[in-house]
């Protein structure tokens, strides 16, 4: 699927109006759904424990906080791309703490252009986040079909009194002559002599 393909739901924190329009006129319904707004951290906070973003950005200082905190724990925590603003004479400071955190900063005021390539860093930022995501969740099952093969095993072992290897090429043969992966076989065993 093309970056095209994709829509990215975002969460705008922002207590200035100005700064919400101007970013909201950027993002189309097409690219960009569904666009959530919140004034502070308390309501962001609120809000990701409801939903999960593929873009969280803050207008930094909050209301109830500079953001920065946030920025941290959202990026650290979840597979969530995160871009913060912050006022220019402060940026070197703020963007030394965040980055090992991998939050994008930008400093403020900015223009059209540098929003639109903000975006497309976030857009690259997703994709390559949904990648670990894939690879983490192949990984896991991987290793929840060893678990289960090996459970498998042990009771060929035990029940029928197998020899590891024979238990072994008992579940690949039986997987291969009937079409099932390992896994659907060994859940059969686990059934029947569990």
């Amino acid at each position: 699927m093309s970056l095209k393909e994709h829509i990215y739901s975002i969460l705008i924190v922002s207590s200035a109006d100005n700064f919400t329009s101007a970013l909201t006129e950027l993002l189309s319904e097409a690219k960009y759904s569904p666009i959530h707004i919140v004034k502070n951290v308390s309501h962001a906070k609120r809000a990701l424990a409801e939903k999960s973003y593929d873009f969280v950005i803050i207008n930094s200082p909050l209301p109830d906080d500079a953001g920065i905190r946030l920025a941290i724990d959202v990026s650290s925590e979840s597979r969530t791309a995160v871009l913060l603003f912050a006022k220019t004479d402060i940026y070197a400071e703020i963007h030394s703490k965040t980055a090992d955190y991998g939050v994008f900063t930008l400093s403020k005021p900015t223009s059209r252009v540098i929003l639109l390539h903000a975006l497309d860093w976030l857009e690259s930022a997703r994709e390559r986040l949904r990648l670990f995501e894939k690879k983490t969740t192949s990984i896991e099952d991987k290793m929840t079909e060893i678990r289960i093969v090996n459970k498998a095993k042990w009771l060929l072992i035990s029940e029928l009194n197998m020899s590891e290897p024979d238990a072994h090429r008992y579940i690949e043969k039986t997987a291969m002559d009937r079409s099932l992966s390992k896994k659907a076989v060994a859940e059969e065993i686990i059934r029947t002599y569990s």
